[in-house]
């Protein structure tokens, strides 16, 4: 019997089905397969989220990835500086801060003799603001990162932006080679970005600052229930200062939705996703940090925020599914760290915690490091559980980096009731143990800065005599989620063991150009997808469960 002709409808369906295989077969960062890849960083953002509240979520947001995407469950950190530059940094070069240098958030520099920014750059301005502030960049960086090879790769045909309240976590994932990086002044919420990257804000950012701002201020936001959690009405600070946006709207559910906005403008007027190579865009969400290290991780407000941001996140994918379509885009999820229970909340239970306060603790190392060579002085700058020396002022005293840092050590123990610690000189030597633990500290060793301690904090003790913290090597801070969304990947839960350098390592690789040039990570060929997926609908672009 002779074969009926093919429908109309079934002649589409055969050209999605090719198009879409076309598309993943021939995955190639040179010819925009996939166009664009958006990494979302949720700064602060422990994996058990997903799982404590993965009942609660809608289908389009945070289970898009965890049901239709590549999830890996069992994603940790490998050293102990769960700081946010770090993170992002780690996240974006695929190198721990052996590889990337940053070692901190911030650092005592010593010709200043002031603590200054992972970002921060004299030969800069900030360009969105009255005066001459010193601007940021990536100069700090010893390694480049995934866009830089994105850019190398394309000869600058690719497209990369980076987003966030914070610089440091807009300019390092960014990297070198941005087109740009934006991030708001704290007080009024304008974005802003640095010299480093152009003279004067886009047109369409001016646009955005004067008209988007306002709708964010005197809001109530609420729970489920409704029950107000928080306000975001103008307000004075304990010193009589108007709070900030960053404070104020930084603190609730609003500032994610604010981010995202940013973001879809951005995507809008800088036609990204359009060109002849794939564009990256990475966004980091703050507002999880600010209100987390006020309120920790059990609280209402917490568990609201990742409900909202569910929502948010679905918005925002369906303005990419719009505007560049599913089978054109791979999003990636994870975060810089983690973070630990309120510690009042810890001992309820009778697990060991505390609550430190750091001014103390910095008068009393002071003392003794001034008592044991006999001069007076500031020598150390306290960041618990990291201590800054002032090398020019040991130098003085004709006092040795491995002398100085020893002394610093000793007295951080005691002052601080630390389980150890280790020196920049220890570290350097690769000094440290061949443990688990060891290995964390020597991949949070940096060359750069000044001379420092490093100091191993016992468990759910934190820096703050008020809320909680993070930057310890133990699972509350290292364990954060990872996921890959898009034609690429195979979708599963993956319980084996996985790294946050693993990211960068593996969309270089399917993209087709070299990972970045310190990168440690390994390749997730258990998530990548198979050339042919038999139930794909590359109408919609997505795989259907």
């Amino acid at each position: 019997m002779r074969a009926s002709p093919r429908s109309s409808a079934q002649r589409s369906a055969s050209l999605f089905l090719f198009l879409g295989l076309a598309a993943f077969s021939f995955a190639s960062a040179y010819n925009a397969h996939p166009k664009l890849v958006v990494v979302i960083v949720i700064d602060q953002f422990r994996e058990d989220y997903l799982d404590r509240y993965r009942d609660e979520f809608g289908d389009a947001g945070f289970r898009k990835l965890l049901d239709r995407g590549a999830y890996f469950s069992n994603c940790n950190y490998d050293y102990a500086n769960t700081r946010t530059a770090p993170g992002h940094a780690t996240l974006f070069t695929g190198a721990y801060t052996t590889g990337h240098g940053i070692v901190g958030n911030e650092w005592l520099d010593p010709v200043k003799k002031a603590m200054v920014t992972s970002v921060e750059d004299d030969s800069t301005t900030l360009v969105g603001v009255n005066g001459n502030e010193p601007g940021a960049s990536p100069h700090n960086l010893m390694a480049d990162t995934l866009g830089d090879e994105l850019k190398l790769a394309t000869q600058g045909k690719a497209r990369v932006f980076a987003i966030s309240l914070k610089d440091r976590a807009a300019v390092l994932p960014g990297g070198f080679a941005a087109d740009g990086a934006y991030w708001i002044e704290p007080q009024r919420g304008e974005w802003i970005t640095s010299s480093y990257y152009r003279k004067d804000l886009p047109q369409w950012v001016l646009d955005f600052n004067s008209r988007q701002i306002e709708k964010y201020w005197n809001r109530e936001w609420k729970d489920a229930q409704g029950i107000r959690l928080r306000s975001t009405e103008h307000r004075k600070k304990r010193d009589g200062t108007e709070a900030g946006f960053y404070e104020v709207v930084g603190a609730t559910s609003f500032a994610n939705a604010y981010e995202l906005e940013f973001a879809r403008n951005l995507i809008l007027h800088e036609n990204v996703g359009r060109g002849p190579a794939t564009d990256l865009l990475s966004i980091s969400l703050s507002a999880n940090d600010i209100l987390g290290h006020q309120v920790g991780p059990d609280s209402p407000e917490m568990h609201q925020m990742a409900l909202d941001l569910d929502r948010d996140l679905a918005d925002f994918f369906d303005f990419l599914g719009h505007q560049i379509g599913f089978a054109d885009t791979w999003i990636a999820l994870s975060a810089d760290h983690g973070v630990s229970p309120l510690p009042q909340q810890v001992r309820k239970l009778h697990i060991p915690a505390e609550s430190l306060d750091r001014n103390k603790i910095e008068t009393e190392i002071n003392h003794a490091v001034g008592a044991k060579f006999g001069h007076t002085g500031l020598y150390v700058k306290s960041d618990y559980p990291l201590f800054w020396l002032d090398q020019q002022s040991f130098a003085a005293l004709h006092v040795s980096e491995r002398a100085a840092e020893q002394a610093v050590g000793e007295a951080a123990e005691r002052a601080a009731d630390l389980r150890g610690y280790y020196t920049k000189w220890q570290l350097a030597a690769g000094d440290a143990p061949n443990t688990a633990l060891g290995r964390k500290y020597l991949n949070s060793y940096s060359p750069e800065g000044n001379w420092y301690v490093m100091g191993i904090p016992n468990i759910y003790t934190v820096g703050v005599a008020a809320g909680t913290d993070h930057v310890s090597p133990y699972s509350y801070d290292t364990h954060v989620p990872l996921a890959f969304y898009g034609l690429a990947f195979q979708p599963g839960t993956y319980r084996n063991s996985v790294e946050p350098v693993d990211m960068a390592v593996t969309l270089a690789s399917l993209l087709g150009i070299n990972a970045p040039t310190h990168a440690v990570g390994r390749v997730l060929t258990e998530a990548l997808a198979p050339s042919h997926y038999p139930g794909t609908s590359f109408e919609s672009g997505e795989r259907q469960p």
